[in-house]
């Protein structure tokens, strides 16, 4: 069965005018949100996306929404469970049908670090929504802060044709509508091209490392 290719959701975000400000690609809106000293606006940002044609097009071109990728996760770490054992398989099977190959040049962003399985498993959640993205950071962040008062952003970019995936449409009602995820599963190469170290000042007064992660995925 041949795949569609999703259309490039940036080249229609972009050049961005936010908090004042014009930017002219998901990078450079990043890094002013990593620097900026009030918390992050995730709303702002989804309600842009859900006004804008091609996300519209993005989360309607898939049936499949946060409930299944949860639990498609869930039987997807499962090891014990003899009796469920075929569900994974079947579960990637129905969700392979109505993936689609993610545009060239897409840039996706992730928190925290990255799972280890992700390369074995072609698995990886991610998001289009750079608010969001810091905010979940600086969740894992606060976890561990007494440790290693580390930040790490992802940033991914497609760079292969063959990078297949799906939006997920979250129900507009609940705390989920701004997670504005990516569900890969499945491509070829995910390779770290580049890390940046950022220092910033917290509310908190302890000075925080962002570890800003730059990846190629084909």
């Amino acid at each position: 069965m041949n795949k569609l290719t999703l259309p490039l959701l940036d080249s229609s975000l972009y050049p961005k005018f936010w908090q004042q400000q014009t930017f002219t690609n998901p990078q450079a809106l990043l890094l002013a949100i990593l620097m900026a000293e009030e918390v992050p606006d995730a709303a702002a940002f989804t309600q842009q996306l859900l006004a804008n044609e091609v996300y519209q097009d993005w989360i309607n071109s898939s049936v499949f929404g946060r409930y299944l990728q949860r639990n498609f996760t869930a039987f997807s770490q499962q090891t014990e469970d003899s009796f469920n054992s075929d569900m994974p398989l079947l579960f990637r099977q129905e969700l392979m049908r109505h993936a689609q190959y993610l545009p060239l040049g897409q840039v996706l962003f992730f928190a925290g670090d990255l799972p280890k399985s992700v390369r074995q498993t072609k698995v990886l959640s991610t998001m289009v929504n750079p608010a969001t993205v810091t905010i979940n950071a600086q969740k894992l962040s606060a976890k561990a802060i007494m440790n290693n008062p580390t930040m790490i952003i992802n940033q991914i970019v497609i760079r292969g044709k063959q990078v297949l995936g799906f939006p997920i449409r979250h129900n507009k009602r609940t705390s989920e509508r701004l997670r504005n995820e990516v569900l890969i599963l499945d491509f070829q190469d995910l390779r770290l091209v580049n890390e940046m170290n950022i220092i910033a000042k917290k509310r908190s007064n302890i000075d925080e490392t962002i570890l800003l992660r730059s990846y190629e995925l084909r």
